[in-house]
């Protein structure tokens, strides 16, 4: 079967979602049995996000094979539930890298280097790389940035090029669009939408459909005015009002037809009806409309300003609590200010502390702060990747009653470098790239609470996980961490490496050098979640017991 290309792009503002609409035409696709895949072509002139700061772009999604990508790669990789590569996002600067590489090597014979045809064919080359490599029916294609940027033009041209390449009834261009609300008048104004689309137009794209985004119901009227003013098939016009959770998503665009309307389309193929497709995604929705307790979780970072820094995390506890069957209420905690002493007061209402990954000193005593609370009262903890850092600094820093034990990434000088750089990485001088990245197996290490959780969600070691990180656990410092009560209970094959370390005497304190919230799933919660939440309900349903003996207490006394 040839393999069938679904392009989206947006207009009039950015920040639409257009990865999420992505995300969800892949889910609605696969629930009828048809395989899909997945990309993102970013205009920025990085190569990757991997150095960008998370101010500037969110996390840093790190896929199985190891590539820094687009938080968006995240979106497709949970929806879709398919493990994306390198091949899913591609950048302008990775397009000039590529092209210039050539012209250098002399493939171009001497050629003048134009951006038609030498960079669109690049991109052309990557679109089609991905359907290829996938074996996918059907490829999803993201174009970043909004419609009229002058960076994604490149981009845009390829995929008009790519309709001529692959043939008509191969191809599908979507248009998400943002329509906009006049207060004073009380109602939805198309005009920006057309332009936008005039835009799309003016460059050859003449959009198949058009997804419109509002915060407010769009009525039957607004559907048919787009529907001719940009002379679109009326069933091609798909409302899509804000909702409560992204995950909505997929059910709001099957109810609107936008799955039918691509198999008929597209003259796909379906293997199975998409109701019982989407039967488990409908179930987690449902889950999530139920009434239910609440868990005060901590995340505490240096990011947590601009919460789609620590997207994944936050996520990934959403499965595991709707999973155990909480909600929960996330407590953004910056690290920088308990370091100088404030907003200690919120650590006393949590449930659970996160700590997640990041780079630089900054925060960094705020979060040993973090750590030390929930080691001294029991809190449930779970660090990722610095966060097992951090857990370990603290630990050791208690253990020799001493502020000396560090990282080297943060006092190259300390008298006690519990967490150094990795032997291969002291002579790399670039910063991009050159970590430790991708999926690594995990030995668990039997009857460990990091053991008994991946095994209550039918894992078995070894286990893969995803890394990005420098410094590791120094084994210097193994054996006398381990007698004081630091359990490794997950390493590398070889055991070189530390993986994942617990408190042998404490209910939930488990840090892991990987990221495990990368491969939560709405559906698949990652087993560490789920057991740091179990241990966060157990603390939380604990103090209710106490504070309702207190209240008994009282009412006698009285």
């Amino acid at each position: 079967m040839t393999t069938k290309y679904i392009f989206v792009t947006g207009g009039v503002v950015s920040g639409l979602g257009k990865g999420v609409t992505v995300a969800s035409i892949g889910r609605i696709l696969k629930a009828r049995g048809i395989r899909v895949a997945a990309m993102k072509l970013d205009p920025y002139l990085n190569v990757d996000p991997g150095t960008m700061s998370p101010y500037q772009h969110g996390e840093v999604f790190v896929t199985e094979d190891g590539a820094e990508t687009d938080l968006d790669l995240g979106h497709y990789e949970r929806f879709i539930d398919e493990n994306l590569n390198k091949l899913s996002n591609v950048t302008s600067g990775q397009i000039y890298h590529d092209v210039i590489s050539k012209e250098r090597r002399g493939d171009y014979l001497g050629g003048t280097i134009q951006t038609i045809p030498h960079m669109t064919n690049e991109i052309k080359r990557h679109i089609g790389q991905m359907g290829r490599v996938s074996k996918a029916d059907v490829v999803l294609v993201e174009i970043g940035g909004t419609v009229g940027d002058i960076e994604g033009q490149p981009f845009l041209e390829a995929i008009r090029q790519m309709r001529k390449d692959v043939g008509y009834e191969n191809s599908v261009y979507v248009h998400l669009t943002w329509l906009v609300y006049l207060g004073a008048s009380k109602e939805l104004k198309t005009k920006p939408t057309q332009h936008s689309v005039r835009e799309l137009r003016g460059i050859g794209i003449q959009p198949d459909a058009i997804i419109l985004r509002s915060d407010y119901p769009v009525d039957g009227g607004v559907l048919n005015k787009i529907a001719l003013f940009c002379d679109v098939d009326r069933q091609a016009v798909i409302p899509m009002e804000t909702v409560d959770t992204i995950y909505r998503v997929p059910l709001k665009m099957e109810e609107a037809g936008m799955g039918d309307y691509l198999v008929q389309r597209l003259n796909l193929t379906p293997s199975m009806a998409h109701a019982p497709g989407m039967g488990d995604w409908q179930a987690f929705v449902d889950e999530i409309d139920h009434a239910k307790e609440s868990l005060r979780i901590g995340i505490v970072g240096k990011y947590v300003e601009l919460e789609d820094a620590y997207l994944s995390v936050k996520e990934a506890l959403f499965h595991a609590g709707l999973t155990e069957g909480w909600d929960l209420q996330i407590e953004w905690i910056s690290s920088e200010s308990l370091e100088k002493g404030r907003e200690l007061d919120r650590l006393h209402s949590l449930d659970g502390i996160v700590v997640p990954g990041g780079f630089g000193y900054r925060g960094i005593e705020g979060k040993i702060v973090a750590a030390r609370y929930a080691r001294e009262e029991k809190v449930p903890y779970l660090g990722l990747c610095l966060g097992m850092q951090v857990m370990t600094i603290e630990f050791a820093r208690h253990l020799l009653g001493s502020d000396e034990p560090n990282s080297t990434e943060f006092d190259i000088n300390t008298k006690h470098p519990v967490i150094d750089l990795m032997p291969d990485q002291r002579d790399l001088a670039d910063m991009g790239g050159t970590m430790r990245l991708g999926s690594y197996p995990c030995e668990l290490k039997p009857a460990s609470r990091a053991e008994r959780a991946y095994f209550d969600c039918d894992f078995v070691s070894p286990v893969y996980e995803r890394h990005r990180h420098r410094f590791e656990f120094n084994n210097a410092y193994r054996e006398q961490l381990q007698a004081a009560g630091l359990l490794i209970s997950g390493h590398s094959p070889d055991g070189r490496l530390v993986e994942i370390v617990e408190l042998a005497d404490h209910p939930f304190m488990l840090g892991s050098q990987f990221h495990p919230e990368l491969k939560s799933r709405p559906t698949k919660p990652h087993p560490l979640f789920r057991g740091f939440i179990q241990a966060a309900a157990t603390l939380h349903r604990n103090a209710q017991k106490d504070e309702d003996v207190q209240a008994v207490r009282n009412s006698v006394q009285a």
